[in-house]
Order: C-alpha cells, then structure tokens, then sequence
C-alpha cells in the first residue's frame, strides 16, 4: 500500500483532499484495498498539497507542510545499511521484481532523475515487461491510471535507495481490476512468467485485497500458483500487510469493514509480510526517538495504519507456532515491519501530470506500499551475501525473532487501532498494541540491516 493518494482499480478513484484548518495541509485518502471481489488497487498515501521541484529537506518539509520526510541516505543510515555497502554488499547481482498494473510513463527518467538529485548510481539494469499483456496507453486524466503510476515511482526510487546495487525488473499489468477477482489472474500470469525464466530473486507487491471480499476461499485459493512456484524455485515474495490498520475496504471500495479482517496476499503463508512504522529522524538519520506503530489516522482523519491482523482463509503456519498465543489457530499479519508513516514519509519523484492534480515534482509518500520495496531491498542484499536465492525467509524471520536476534529491533509503542467516520456514523475498529516480541501492528518489528543481512543470510 502506499500513501500519496488513493488510487483505486480500473475506472475507480477515492481522492479526498481534506483541509485539516487553517494552514494544515490537504491530504489524499486511503487507497482502497482491492476488495478481493476484483478491485486490485495500489496501497499508498500521499500529501497531496505539498510538492517541490527539488528535493526538500527535513526542515523544509516541517517547515512547509508540517510533517516530516526523508530523503535515501536517511533511511540508509537508520537501518545501519552503511556498513553492509563498505562491504559491498548492496544488492549486487541480485534482481527486485516490482509488479505495478500499467506502470508509469516517467518512471526510466523519474528514477535518473532522483538518483541525481541524490547521488545515487543508476541500478546496473533497470528493465520494464509486460509479460500478461500489452498495457493501454497512459491517460493523463485517468485518476486510476495516474495512481498506479505514482505507486510505481514509490516502488521503484525505494527498492532502489535501499539497494543501489540490485537490478530492477518493473513488471507491468494491463488489467487494474475489473468485477469478480479479474486483475488478479494478470498478475499471477506475470509472476509466473518472471519465476519460470529466472528473473527474479525476491518479488515486492504492494497491493492487497479484503479476505472476505473475495466469493469465496476456493477463487482465493486458487490464485496462489505463483507463490507456490515461487517457493519451488526459492524466490521470496513480499506482500504490504494494508493501509487501514485492523480493517479494509468493502466491495464498494467506500466503506470500510466495521471490524477486524485481513487482506491478501500478504495473509498467505507462502508470502513475507511487510507492516509499517513511523520513524523519527534527524537530519542526518540519526534516530531522535525509537520507532512506533505506523498509525496517521490523525493525520487524514480516518483509517490510516498498519495493517495487522489474522487470516480468515489460512490457519497458522507451522513457522509461527512460536507465536501461537498471539495469532491462535489462524495466520497472522505481519511478518516484519519498516517505514511507512506519511508523517516521516520519503520523498518520491513524479514525472507527470495527473488526473488527480498530481503535477512533476516531489512528494511526500508513505504507506505499507513504501514498506514492502525497502525489505525487498534488504532481501536482495541478503541473496547477495548467501551467493544463493533465499526463497522462503519466514521460518528464518520466526527464529531469529524467537531468540531475540540482535538483527532484530524490537517495536514496542503505539497501536493500529482506527477510528473512521462512513454513511453518518463514527466506528472504532480495535487494533493490536505493540509489545515485547511479535504483535499484529509490527510482527518482531523492524531491522539493523547491518545485523540482520549477516543473520538472514546464515539462516539463523
């Protein structure tokens, strides 16, 4: 999920710029989940009113917009990269597959751009496939496209920071979403189709859809040959755990559920998942407070948190058995956590004009979509250090976590509870707190990368 603004399956857009008083900045709402029923949406969120030609700093942004952001080199040192890249260590070799319906059509100069402005080098390779299909035109004017585009920008500028050395692989969809669980089956297509020629190490998904929008378990179910053949050729696949903390959106892509569910395919055993926190940074990167449970709500007034909870289709996973008391008989959300508070969001660099009022520039965006492409980041350089895909890396997550590995950061603040205001009525959906070990708002937390790289990589 990513947070800039929420674009929704094909035809579909929720854009609510809301005034928060006098000076408070307007902010684009929750992209919906897919609803698993068929609406396949990128999960993001983003300051909508605040943009800048150049790359603002920390001070500009609280200056400015009131919250802060974080440029690469930040987020680099917060996560204790710096060491593994004296090393040589950063995703050299390895190849990120980022799966965005239609792409973007700035997306090549977007990122040369921001490597630019950032004093990044250029990924070794960066690829674009379309492997389900030819993808329609870009329509400046289509608020769905336009989202899509955004979301692919954020995926492939962040998978990058955190990996400078990986190759990049952009697979593009040509299919949004459409009614029953269409959309989906393009992008099973296409990560079968990277998976059987060996193009991919680890796969970054920053999209989801409500469990129980789906007809019902057997279409869910059936859509999991990717991650199946995934497994079977050690590819690790990353899936955003959701935007809207213990609850998601309804068929009708409006209305939230007014009580706990989860989303796929981040609640599939086979898949990572990825939650968010909020970090607080200096200028530098310097930690100026521990990191807390990703929860905005405040923010965009409504649902804006990590999603976290237990699967409604699939039972516990023999890997979390560890946490049994925490999760009980069902699969539970997240795995792992990293940045995705808009309040402490990245800068991402949009090269087009959108329907949505979108003009080049930078932005502000956060979002479990953020998340997920910077563990991709970390997974890859973690290939990198084993000489060896990976593959399936939750059993390894789930004792590394259970003995408390020092790669391991625990978070141990703040909640995902969400309060929403929908059809006159004001509902509280209760989340989980953060606590010592694994929860459903972080799962163990977050990660030294400089710690946790050497450890994942071992397998133990």
């Amino acid at each position: 999920m990513r947070f800039r603004l929420a674009g929704i399956g094909a035809g579909l857009a929720l854009l609510a710029a809301t005034a928060f008083g006098a000076g408070a900045p307007a902010i684009a709402g929750p992209a919906a989940a897919a609803s698993a029923g068929g609406k396949l949406v990128p999960l993001s969120r983003h300051l909508s009113n605040h943009h800048w030609q150049a790359p603002p700093t920390t001070a500009d942004c609280l200056a400015q917009a009131g919250i802060a952001c974080y440029a690469p080199f930040q987020l680099q040192r917060a996560y204790d990269l710096n060491p593994l890249y004296k090393r040589g260590l950063d995703g050299h070799g390895r190849t990120i597959v980022i799966v965005d319906a239609f792409g973007s059509p700035t997306v090549k100069q977007d990122l040369k751009t921001f490597d630019h402005d950032f004093g990044l080098p250029d990924p070794p390779s960066f690829r674009i496939i379309q492997p389900a299909g030819k993808v329609p035109p870009f329509d400046p004017t289509d608020a769905d496209m336009a989202g899509w585009a955004e979301e692919t920008s954020l995926d492939v500028q962040w998978a990058h920071s955190i990996a400078p050395g990986a190759n990049l692989l952009l697979v593009e969809t040509p299919v949004s979403e459409t009614e029953g669980v269409q959309g989906f089956p393009e992008i099973v297509q296409a990560e079968n189709f990277v998976i059987d020629h060996r193009l991919a190490d680890v796969i970054s998904q920053s999209f989801g859809a409500t469990e129980e929008t789906f007809p019902s378990a057997q279409s869910l179910l059936r859509l999991r040959s990717a991650f199946k053949n995934a497994a079977a050729h050690h590819v690790t696949v990353l899936g955003s755990s959701g935007d809207a903390g213990p609850t998601d959106f309804k068929l009708n892509l409006q209305d939230l559920f007014t009580h706990r569910v989860n989303s796929w395919p981040s609640s599939d055993p086979l898949v990572t998942s990825i939650g968010g926190t909020q970090l607080h940074l200096d200028a530098a990167g310097n930690r100026t407070a521990p990191d807390n449970v990703w929860n905005d709500q405040a923010l965009f007034n409504g649902a804006a948190a990590s999603g976290g909870g237990r699967s409604a289709i699939f039972a516990r996973p023999g890997f979390q058995n560890v946490v049994r008391s925490t999760v009980g008989r069902h699969r539970g959300t997240p795995d792992i956590s990293m940045s995705a508070a808009v309040d402490g969001g990245v800068l991402v660099r949009i090269g087009f004009s959108g329907g949505d009022g979108i003009t080049p520039g930078y932005f502000i965006f956060g979002g479990t979509s953020e998340a997920s492409p910077e563990f991709a980041g970390v997974v890859s350089i973690a290939d990198q250090l084993a000489h060896r895909r990976l593959g399936q890396i939750n059993p390894t997550l789930y004792r590394l976590g259970s003995r408390r590995a020092p790669g391991i950061v625990d978070v141990t603040k703040g909640d995902n509870t969400v309060t929403f205001t929908q059809n006159g009525q004001t509902f509280t959906v209760k989340g989980f707190p953060a606590v010592r070990g694994y929860d459903l708002s972080t799962g163990w937390g977050t990660v030294d990368a400089a710690r946790f790289v050497p450890e994942l990589a071992r397998g133990h």
